[in-house]
C-alpha cells in the first residue's frame, strides 16, 4: 500500500525534491507500514518559497477579489469531483476511518474554499463624513503568510488556513505536520491545476526547526498556528520578535456539562462523539464530562454499551467506525494516561486496553467514571479515546468547576432549558460553544480559543480581521490650517 506523491515539496507551481534534507517516513498506522518516504525541506528551498510567495502576492493582491475568487470555487469543486480518491488518501495519511473522512475533512476544506470565495468580493472599507474633510479606509492583504498545520485535520487545517489568506490578497508558505505530510501537496497540486498562478501557495516539509525558519523570516506577516499549547508558546514568541500578525488554534480540555433534563440518548451520543469520533485526536473534544448526579448512573450505563458496539478495524474498510491513533509515540501517549488514571483512582467503565486487532496502533475506547479535579485525567490533554465522566450537584459548582482550567478551546451544555443553557455558556470560558450539541464546526462560524487555547479565530466573517490590516486615509478638502 503506497501513497508516494510526486516530490517532497510543492513551490512555485511545481513539485520539488531535494534528497539532502532529512528523511521523513509516512507510516500508516493500521498496519505500521511504509506508505511514502519524504524529505524535509533544506534552507535553500525554504528561501525559495519565500520567495516565490513575496514575488506572487505584489501581483495577486492587485487582482481582482471576484477573479480570486473563481479560481477558490474552481478549487473546491475540484475536491469535490475527487471526493472518494481524496477520502482514501487522508485515511491512509492518518488512520481515520473512511467514513469519517468521506464527511469531515476535504469537504470541509471545500466549503471553506467555497465559503471565501464567495465573501472575499464583499470585504470593503468605509467613509466616515468629517464634515468638510473625510476619512476613508481600505482594508488590504497582509502580504506573505505562513501556516503551520497539526497532524489531526491536516487537509482541513490546510484549507482553513489557505483559503481565507488567498481569497484575500494574501500568498501563503504551508509546512504541514511531519506525520501527515501528504493532503497539503495534493491541495497544492488542485490550486494549481483551478489556475491559482505559481508561487500563492508553496508547501515545504520539516519537523521544528523547519517551522522556525518560516516564522522569524522577514519576508513573513502573518503566521496562522494550529498544535499544541508548548508549540503555540514558541511560535507567538518567535513571530512577536518582528511583531507578526498571529493566530494560534491550541489545545483544550473542554467541559461537556449534561444535566438531570437532558435528553439522555442525545447526550450520550454527544459524549461519544466529543470523545472517540477521530480515535479522539480532536482538539476542541469535550474530554471532561461533568454529568449531574440524577442522571450519571442512566448516561453510564448508556455510554458503555454504545461504547462496546463501536466497530474498530481498518479504515479503509466501510464498516469501521473507529480508526487507530496517528503514530506508535501517540499510542505511548495515551496508554500512559490510561494507566495513570488506573493508579489515581478514577473507576475504569469500559475500555482501558490496546484493541486486540493484531497489528497497528489501536485503543479502545475508554470511559473512566469518578474522575476528580485534581487527577491528571481531568487536567491534562490526552488527545486519544478516553472519556473522563465527573459528576456534580449544582449548576454553579459546574461553571467553577469547568473553569478551573488553564484551557479554553471549546465547552458544551446539554439541558431541556435552553434558559439555563444560556445562562450557563455565557459564563462559561471558552471560545467555541455548543447547546444541545458537539463539535459541529461549520466554516461560516468563527473557531477558536481564549486563555491559553489560543489567539484569533478562523473562520466566518472573523477571518477577515486576522487576514487583511486596515488602512486608514484622511482627505483634506480645504485649505490647511497651519499653526507656524
Amino acid at each position: 500500500m503506497k501513497a508516494q506523491p510526486a516530490a517532497s515539496h510543492f513551490i512555485d507551481g511545481a513539485f520539488v525534491e531535494d534528497t539532502a534534507g532529512a528523511p521523513i517516513e509516512v507510516i500508516y498506522s493500521a498496519t505500521g507500514e511504509v506508505i511514502a518516504r519524504l524529505h524535509e525541506a533544506t534552507p535553500a528551498l525554504i528561501d525559495r518559497a519565500l520567495a516565490a510567495a513575496a514575488r506572487a502576492q505584489a501581483e495577486w493582491a492587485a487582482v481582482r477579489p471576484v477573479d480570486r475568487a473563481r479560481i477558490l470555487r474552481r478549487a473546491a469543486d475540484l475536491i469535490r469531483d475527487r471526493a472518494e480518491e481524496l477520502a482514501r488518501l487522508e485515511a491512509l495519511d492518518t488512520g481515520k476511518p473512511i467514513q469519517e473522512t468521506r464527511v469531515a475533512d476535504w469537504p470541509s476544506g471545500a466549503d471553506a474554499l467555497e465559503y471565501f470565495a464567495g465573501l472575499a468580493p464583499t470585504v470593503t472599507g468605509e467613509t466616515i463624513p468629517l464634515g468638510r474633510d473625510f476619512i476613508y479606509t481600505l482594508r488590504e492583504p497582509l502580504g506573505v503568510c505562513v501556516g503551520i498545520g497539526a497532524w489531526n485535520y491536516p487537509s482541513q487545517i490546510a484549507c482553513w488556513k489557505s483559503a481565507p489568506a488567498l481569497a484575500l490578497g494574501n500568498a501563503m508558505v504551508f509546512k504541514p505536520s511531519e506525520v501527515t505530510p501528504l493532503g497539503a501537496l495534493k491541495l497544492a497540486e488542485i490550486y494549481a491545476e483551478a489556475g491559482l498562478p505559481a508561487g500563492l501557495f508553496n508547501v515545504v516539509q520539516g519537523r521544528g526547526a523547519v517551522g522556525a525558519t518560516l516564522v522569524t523570516d522577514a519576508r513573513v506577516a502573518k503566521v496562522s498556528l494550529t498544535g499544541s499549547v508548548p508549540t503555540g508558546r514558541k511560535v507567538y514568541a518567535a513571530a512577536a520578535e518582528g511583531m507578526r500578525h498571529v493566530t494560534m488554534e491550541l489545545g483544550g480540555k473542554s467541559p461537556l456539562i449534561i444535566f438531570d433534563d437532558a435528553n439522555l440518548e442525545d447526550a450520550v451520543g454527544a459524549a461519544l462523539m466529543a470523545n472517540f469520533y477521530s480515535a479522539g485526536q480532536v482538539c476542541s473534544n469535550g474530554t471532561r464530562v461533568f454529568v449531574q448526579k440524577g442522571l450519571k448512573d442512566a448516561f453510564l450505563a448508556r455510554v458503555k454499551a454504545r461504547a462496546q458496539a463501536i466497530v474498530m478495524g481498518d479504515p479503509l474498510d466501510d464498516a469501521t467506525q473507529m480508526g487507530p491513533l496517528v503514530s506508535e509515540p501517540q499510542l505511548d501517549k495515551v496508554m500512559g494516561y490510561i494507566e495513570i488514571a488506573k493508579r489515581e483512582g478514577a473507576r475504569l467503565v469500559t475500555g482501558g486496553a490496546r484493541a486486540d486487532l493484531n497489528t497497528g496502533y489501536y485503543v479502545q475506547p475508554t470511559v473512566f467514571a469518578d474522575v476528580t479535579d485534581e487527577m491528571t485525567l481531568a487536567r491534562e490533554e490526552v488527545f486519544g479515546p478516553v472519556m473522563a465522566v465527573l459528576d456534580f450537584d449544582t449548576e454553579a459548582e459546574a461553571i467553577a468547576r469547568a473553569n478551573a482550567t488553564e484551557f479554553g478551546l471549546a465547552a458544551g451544555v446539554f439541558t431541556a432549558d435552553l434558559t439555563r443553557a444560556h445562562r450557563v455558556i455565557s459564563q462559561l470560558q471558552a471560545g467555541t460553544c455548543w447547546i444541545n450539541a458537539y463539535n459541529l464546526t461549520p466554516v461560516e462560524g468563527p473557531f477558536g480559543g481564549n486563555k491559553t487555547s489560543g489567539v484569533g479565530r478562523e473562520n466566518g466573517h472573523a477571518a477577515v480581521q486576522h487576514y487583511t490590516q486596515v488602512k486608514s486615509v484622511y482627505v483634506g478638502m480645504g485649505p490647511v490650517d497651519a499653526s507656524f
